[in-house]
């Protein structure tokens, strides 16, 4: 099979021939559709994430297709069926090879690059803002980095949830797409100051921040006593020292919180959370929005629109077509 694989550190991808994989107990074989890419791949491919794979790998960590084989054991899922999965990484070839109780069926109204484009955005922010941040009907959240890949959903997320969303990121043309899916106030970060506008809408419930450096802590100063904060990432490539002081004396939780490693220690929470996110889609309360669509042999550009911030929302890259 064709795969594009890391074979060496901070380089581009090559397009190789691989084997095709075949699968264990437990295990379907699914023909790759789509594949939808993250800032975590950058990561892995400079091999600066928090797990490093052995080379060469292929990067991708949320794929949809179509099942072709079942490994021993399998009975919940069946050959011809469309799936959607989080894997970590392989996403980038045509094949792969995953526990089938990591795999679900995709509801019939949604196709192959919105399922790619599904897991990892939106489970990120609902896990966030439900399980680990408790938000409530009526809290104000903020949001940073509010039309990247998984801030968007966040944005929606927080508005189907009751919240009072600010969105805050770079330009009028991107708080134009935070706006259409619910924000209801906007920072330019480019312009505005967020401590001083978030400040004067009364402060911030919740920060959903996965920018990292000085937009934490202006955030942070403009956190309401009692309030939480998730850092999800440091996409300004500052990661941020926390004021123990400020945290004291505003009562404030700073909560840990890394997605993808409840797949190991409780995936049923990322189970339960997409069966009710794949619900709301079915009931057409979520529009997932993916800004850029390219063919397996432009990965390595479809990386440089996450790497230059020119997308909004997910960037696809189209396998095999289904």
């Amino acid at each position: 099979m064709r795969a594009m694989q890391v074979t060496e550190y901070g380089q581009p991808l090559q397009l190789c021939e691989v084997e095709r994989p075949v699968p264990n107990d437990g295990e379907v074989l699914i023909r790759i559709a789509a594949c939808a890419l993250n800032f975590a791949d950058m990561l892995l491919i400079k091999g600066t994430y928090q797990e490093k794979p052995p080379l060469p790998f292929s990067p991708g960590m949320e794929v949809s297709g179509t099942i072709e084989a079942l490994g021993a054991g399998v009975t919940s899922l069946h050959v011809g069926q469309r799936v959607v999965s989080y894997c970590g990484k392989g996403g980038l070839s045509e094949y792969i090879a995953l526990h089938a109780a990591i795999c679900l069926p995709i509801p019939d109204t949604m196709d192959f690059e919105q399922a790619a484009a599904f897991p990892i955005a939106y489970g990120t922010s609902h896990v966030a803002l439900e399980y680990r941040a408790r938000l409530q009907p009526a809290e104000r959240l903020l949001v940073l980095g509010a039309t990247g890949g998984i801030g968007l959903t966040a944005v929606e997320l927080g508005k189907l949830m009751g919240a009072e969303v600010i969105a805050c990121a770079r330009g009028a043309e991107k708080l134009a797409i935070a706006k259409a899916v619910g924000a209801d106030h906007l920072i330019d970060s480019e312009t505005q100051d967020i401590r001083e506008v978030v400040k004067s809408l009364g402060g911030a419930d919740v920060v959903y921040d996965p920018v990292g450096g000085e937009q934490f802590k202006a955030a942070l100063r403009a956190t309401n006593p009692d309030g939480r904060v998730i850092p999800l990432g440091f996409a300004s490539g500052d990661i941020p020292n926390i004021p123990a002081n400020i945290i004291l004396v505003k009562n404030l939780t700073v909560i840990g919180y890394y997605w993808g490693g409840y797949a190991k220690t409780n995936p049923k929470i990322l189970s339960d959370s997409f069966a009710k996110l794949l619900a709301w889609y079915d009931e057409g309360k979520l529009h997932p929005h993916v800004s850029h669509s390219l063919p397996m042999e432009q990965a390595n550009e479809a990386l440089d629109l996450l790497r230059t911030r020119k997308a909004t929302g997910k960037v696809v890259v189209q396998i095999t077509g289904g």
